[in-house]
């Protein structure tokens, strides 16, 4: 029996949702890069980075390849990009909105 569209919505978000995966994600947005790459910009540990890759390439959201003894990571195709876009808008309104609210607090303290 096939998933219902919003589970499977339900399981993409779950998949973004931690921030290694986030970051990594950010940074393939700019273009592709080997794993030590990642671990430089990132700073976590290599097990750490490697489990969230994993998770990743699982979900299809990223690929990776082999040149020589280098492991290369990508986004599997440019609507990752434009989710990550579309989430910095989003959280961009977001804190706006929440920015003014507290000048409006702020305004009315006596």
């Amino acid at each position: 029996m096939p998933v219902p569209l919003f589970q499977a919505k339900a399981e993409l978000f779950k998949t973004l949702g931690h921030p290694v995966r986030v970051r990594v994600l950010e940074l393939l947005c700019e273009r592709p890069m080997p794993v030590r790459d990642l671990l430089a910009a990132i700073e976590v540990e290599p097990s750490n980075l490697s489990q969230q890759l994993a998770v990743l390439r699982r979900a299809g959201i990223v690929t990776a390849r082999r040149e020589g003894a280098t492991v290369m990571y990508e986004l599997a195709g440019g609507d990752v990009s434009e989710l990550m876009r579309a989430a910095r808008r989003i959280l961009t309104d977001l804190l706006a909105d929440q920015g003014r609210l507290l000048d409006e607090l702020m305004a009315e303290t006596p």
